[in-house]
């Protein structure tokens, strides 16, 4: 990607040079929160279960996740967790009628990856603000196009085992 602005004022994109991010394909994501400040809620473990004690923001964050589809059709959602400080997310676009190759550029987004992301995060914010909670998203977002089964499965699994990996982590501490 060349720099635009003589590198003044733009960060370079983390996003994969010359890939369609409004393609079909399997999409990792993970979001954080403003310096990883546990606005969601806490890990905790009872009865040998791990789950997230989940705040009115963490309540609020999983609620307009599931929404998108109705707002994005051709999003479908798979595994997904929320975490104290991040959620992590993998998203599928399945286009049947997308014939073009649009690789991703610096500008306007609209029915792709970024568009879907940051309508998600904006409706978070905008809810937040309207009631007076303290929230901030970490500016942008990190994804990972998953390439095929066996990569699916092992980020399913890594996001089933995250709530336990948090505790694990705290604990060696």
């Amino acid at each position: 990607m060349t720099n635009r602005f003589n590198n003044k004022y733009r960060i370079p994109t983390n996003r994969l040079t010359g890939y369609d991010y409004g393609a079909d394909g399997w999409y990792f994501i993970t979001i954080c929160t403003k310096n990883r400040m546990h606005y969601f809620g806490e890990i905790v473990e009872t009865h040998n279960c791990v789950s997230l004690q989940a705040t009115e923001t963490g309540v609020l964050v999983q609620q307009y996740w599931l929404q998108i589809p109705h707002h994005y059709p051709f999003v479908q959602l798979d595994a997904f967790v929320i975490m104290p400080d991040h959620l992590h997310g993998i998203l599928f676009f399945n286009k049947p009628n997308k014939t073009d190759w649009i690789a991703n550029q610096f500008g306007i987004q609209s029915q792709n990856l970024a568009a879907v992301i940051r309508a998600f995060k904006s409706s978070v914010k905008r809810h937040t603000n309207q009631h007076h909670i303290e929230f901030a998203w970490q500016a942008r977002f990190h994804d990972r196009i998953i390439r095929d089964q066996e990569e699916l499965d092992a980020v399913r699994n890594y996001i089933a085992q995250n709530p336990v990996k948090w505790i694990a982590g705290k604990q060696n501490k």
